[in-house]
């Protein structure tokens, strides 16, 4: 699995667990432009987000980058380039 795949689908599991269900929900709890996510979570989902952009995310949905990163998914992670 891409890092950049990682990434999506552990921000996916934390907007669910908050009840979030778009990204414009993303967008108000975090502040991240819209343009951000868009990129992020385009169908494509190549983007790495900067570690400071990952830290707004991270604060928007009530989590830390320890916790964050504290999955199994995270074990087995290909190179995005």
């Amino acid at each position: 699995m891409k890092l950049s795949d990682a990434i999506y689908q552990r921000v996916k599991y934390f907007m669910n667990k908050n009840n979030m269900n778009s990204l414009w929900d993303l967008y108000r709890a975090t502040g991240v432009p819209k343009a951000t996510l868009n990129s992020l979570f385009s169908t494509r989902k190549s983007k790495i987000p900067k570690l400071t952009t990952l830290t707004q995310i991270c604060d928007g949905l009530n989590t830390n980058l320890q916790e964050f990163f504290n999955d199994n998914i995270f074990k087995d992670v290909d190179d995005d380039m």
